[in-house]
């Protein structure tokens, strides 16, 4: 295979000289008061972006970076690879900074640059058609003598999660009813099918129908939410029930391979999109976080444009392969990737040996790797709630250049930190903003969604910016930037899922929001000794 070196270590070669900012760093207010004037709507979609002294919200300061430091210099291309569900590399906000493999001449049917994959040009399909998985748990199950402990523990774990999304179903039901329901009453008493819920405020008089109409739907819009939303949630909800926990579904005989043989290759496609446009709707959302166009108006403001998204389709609905995991990782390396941005998120890794040999030969060719802390409310340090892929054995830290990523809200108090994330003091190395994020979606459109896979693109495109602008650093030197220079949460965080407090240091390793504006600094004032 041939080796492609990431442009970030070919670039620094030629550079007139490293950045120097003599800015001070920010730091937390001793005393602050959140914003108490409603965020404009163009302060939601970009709050992440936001910075918590100049603006009271609690994003990153990538806008004040660019308005104070950066604005002006020009840094090094870097190629930021996106391992998720598949990309709409034609939508307008992307489709200029997605990747292309200049050695491969398009749809010829020839490995051209000898990689191991035929016409890849913008990544590679490792999913071929196929949508829907089972989870992990449930491909072990199959395998296991329905008379073993082991199979009636899988089992049981399956009822329970079936059991789990019809009930989800219930409550999805009930609340699309009243959301029906109040907007009927609103719209029959103002007399029109369109209005705002100002129109409603200023209706006089009021029933108290109507004043329950609009609490309803004051509440609906503010958690982002639409009938077109919640008809997505039941359709998701279904499908786990009869896809991701059936015996029965057997999807990997649409890709054709064999998922324990690492070395059963070959298979897959060039679709980076996937089969269906609006199964890329995950990993168009994280590629925009990174780079949607900085220069228009449509709301969605990536971190960086001066970057190339690679497409790596490994992620379908239900859980991923380690196999897929493991070549990803791989083929984003040896292809030119200097960050790699992954959503990965499930309970048991049969093959977690193929994935960490793929985070070390990542580590060995100074590739850095952003992963989601996960969205179980749980704390996931050793001897807690287990997920993979990590970065931990047995208490240890196994590579040097692996970043996981927790979410933070839009909120600067005692509700930093999202109320889905997954922390931890061992296991998580920091936060970014993660929740009700305004990014792309396929076919043109853009949408609010939270997660820790919202968090990882932003702490990647963070990442992208200090490889550009310091091309010397390694990768993990820059996972240190990112960790050191952040700026601390709230000083007594809500744990998700309880009603516990306790000091940042308790949630992550750093305790810290990684901060685009300090890392820029830090980096810059470097010494050695401190990374």
């Amino acid at each position: 295979m041939k080796k492609i070196y990431p442009l970030v270590l070919i670039t620094f070669m030629s550079s007139c000289g490293a950045l120097k900012f003599n800015a001070d760093p920010l730091s937390s207010p001793i005393y602050f008061e959140n914003k108490k004037a409603q965020l404009s709507d163009l302060e939601k979609k970009q709050w992440h972006l936001l910075d918590l002294i100049k603006d009271s919200v609690p994003g990153m300061s990538v806008e004040r970076a660019y308005e104070e430091l950066i604005k002006g210099k020009k840094g090094a291309s870097v190629i930021v690879a996106v391992i998720d569900s598949g990309v709409d590399v034609n939508h307008p906000e992307l489709k200029n900074n997605i990747w292309v493999n200049e050695d491969e001449i398009p749809n010829n049917g020839i490995d051209d640059d000898e990689n191991g994959f035929i016409d890849d040009i913008n990544g590679w399909n490792f999913l071929g058609n196929c949508e829907q998985e089972n989870m992990e748990y449930v491909r072990l199950q199959k395998k296991e003598d329905p008379l073993s402990d082991k199979y009636k523990k899988f089992e049981e774990q399956r009822r329970k999660n079936i059991q789990e999304k019809i009930e989800e179903l219930s409550r999805i039901n009930e609340f699309m009813s009243k959301a029906i329901y109040s907007d009927s009453i609103i719209k029959n008493t103002l007399g029109k099918e369109n209005y705002s819920l100002t129109d409603v405020e200023n209706f006089s008089p009021k029933s108290f129908k109507l004043i329950d109409a609009l609490l309803f739907q004051r509440s609906f819009q503010d958690r982002g939410l639409s009938i077109l939303k919640l008809e997505n949630y039941k359709k998701t909800a279904l499908i786990s029930i009869d896809k991701h926990y059936s015996l029965d579904f057997n999807p990997r005989n649409i890709i054709g391979d064999n998922p324990d043989d690492l070395n059963d290759l070959g298979y897959g496609d060039n679709n980076v999109i996937g089969p269906f446009l609006s199964g890329a709707d995950h990993g168009t959302h994280v590629s925009g976080i990174i780079a949607s166009n900085r220069n228009d108006n449509s709301g969605s403001k990536g971190i960086y444009n001066n970057l190339k998204i690679m497409v790596l389709r490994a992620v379908p609905d239900g859980d991923e392969y380690d196999k897929d995991v493991a070549l990803a990782i791989r083929y984003a390396v040896d292809n030119g990737a200097c960050v790699i941005n992954t959503s990965f998120g499930k309970g048991y890794s049969p093959h977690k040996d193929w994935v960490w040999d793929a985070l070390r030969h990542a580590e060995k060719n100074d590739v850095l790797i952003v992963n989601a802390a996960g969205n179980s409310g749980a704390n996931i340090d050793p001897g807690m709630k287990k997920t993979f892929i990590t970065d931990e054995d047995s208490g240890e830290e196994i590579v040097s250049n692996f970043l996981t990523v927790g979410s933070s809200s839009s909120e600067y108090n005692q509700e930093q930190i999202s109320v889905f994330s997954n922390y931890g003091k061992v296991n998580v190395d920091l936060f970014a903003p993660g929740d009700k994020i305004w990014s792309t979606i396929p076919d043109k459109n853009f949408d609010y969604h939270s997660g820790t896979s919202m968090a990882a693109p932003n702490a990647s495109g963070v990442a992208a910016v200090i490889r550009s602008y310091f091309p010397k650093l390694s990768a993990a030197e820059v996972k240190r930037v990112l960790m050191n220079s952040g700026m601390p949460l709230f000083d007594r965080i809500k744990l998700p899922g309880t009603e516990k407090f306790s000091k940042p240091e308790i949630v992550s390793r750093s305790g810290k929001l990684i901060n685009l504006y300090n890392a820029l600094i830090y980096a810059s004032n470097r010494n050695k000794n401190d990374l």
